[in-house]
């Protein structure tokens, strides 16, 4: 018979697994982060020629004039109106289309499901030539209009599949008690529906956000002489890779995380109250 094991040697096993479990997520952050720090660290690097690879020393010069570069700052807000347009579109569209498939069963639900997983299964090399044959076949012009288009195209997926798996355990018992209380639909949306579902609609907006400012394939073939951001970085990165580049990046790094911050605060105090 196999003695049982002794409440010591469960609590060393333990031990040690905790410490492995530990170390192993250490290094996965490490992994994951590492890139993102050094893009922040070399913001504040001074190189001796055009290329910010080899750290030289510190400085605060690069963030007194963070805009000097002239063709990234124009590349950087041409970056970020796109995805203000599309992230605006794309989840209003996105959050509507989950609501209904969350919500009702109708013939053809289930093919919707499958083209809404397309566009994120499609390898984006295929995705922007076949846009790029559409506009070209269409006679439609390239520049920021259709980059947009196609960046509302992927982030709309994106949008529906969040929101949808957010609110995939919903009451919608709670609509109908509202409205049998008197409240009209558009009130019952907003009052009950929407503060509930809020929180996967901000998680998905902040994520097409992400993937449209950093998106260049789908955006180099439909582009035509728009610059953007990631397509200014990789032109000018033959000739020079300047702090500029790394500020730019961490301006918009803290941005997505002060966002996320004052979201998660915000969604702690709701589910508090």
């Amino acid at each position: 018979m196999v003695a049982p094991t002794s409440d010591r040697a469960r609590r060393a096993g333990s031990g040690i697994g905790s410490r492995v479990l530990t170390g192993v997520t250490v290094l996965g952050f490490l992994y994951l982060f590492a890139p993102i720090i050094w893009i922040v660290v070399f913001s504040f690097n001074a190189p001796k020629g055009k290329f910010n690879y080899l750290w030289e020393r510190f400085t605060l010069d690069n963030w007194a004039d963070p805009f000097k570069d002239q063709g990234l700052t124009q590349a950087f807000w041409t970056s970020l109106k796109l995805a203000v347009v599309a992230v605006s579109v794309a989840t209003v569209l996105g959050a509507l289309i989950a609501m209904a498939l969350a919500k009702y069963r109708f013939r053809g639900s289930s093919a919707v499901d499958i083209f809404m997983v397309l566009p994120l299964t499609t390898p984006e090399i295929v995705l922007g030539a076949s846009l790029l044959t559409l506009f070209v076949d269409t006679g439609t012009e390239r520049g920021f209009w259709t980059v947009a288009i196609a960046h509302i195209l992927f982030c709309l997926s994106f949008v529906a599949l969040t929101v949808k798996a957010r609110i995939r355990g919903f009451d919608w018992s709670l609509e109908d008690a509202a409205l049998d209380l008197g409240a009209s639909p558009w009130r019952t949306f907003t009052k009950v529906t929407l503060p509930l579902i809020l929180p996967g609609i901000l998680a998905a907006a902040l994520l097409s956000f992400a993937l449209s400012i950093d998106d260049y394939i789908i955006t180099s073939f439909n582009a035509g002489s728009t610059r953007t951001f990631p397509l200014q970085i990789f032109d000018s990165a033959r000739v020079q890779v300047s702090p500029q580049i790394n500020v730019l990046a961490t301006i918009i790094l803290v941005f997505s995380v002060a966002v996320l911050v004052v979201t998660s605060i915000f969604s702690a105090r709701r589910a508090t109250s």
